[in-house]
């Protein structure tokens, strides 16, 4: 497999996922208190969003790339 059809495919998945999720969520955990021996701790959960723009670019750059890819043979 030719290395721009192989790239064209994985931006192409990349761009179907980031329309599917619309962005990232991770957690986080931060120090509340502490105090000697105490300690507490809270987990936050934190987004960060992917505008439609970016999955919609990644997956023509995709696209862009493969068909050339298929056309040389």
């Amino acid at each position: 497999m030719k290395t721009l059809t192989l790239i064209g495919i994985i931006l192409i998945a990349i761009g179907i996922l980031a329309f599917a999720y619309q962005g990232i969520t991770y957690t986080t955990r931060e120090k509340v208190i502490d105090i000697g021996p105490i300690h507490m701790t809270a987990e936050k959960t934190k987004t960060f969003p992917l505008p439609p723009i970016v999955g919609g670019l990644t997956l023509l750059g995709g696209i862009v790339l493969l068909v050339p890819g298929s056309k040389k043979g």
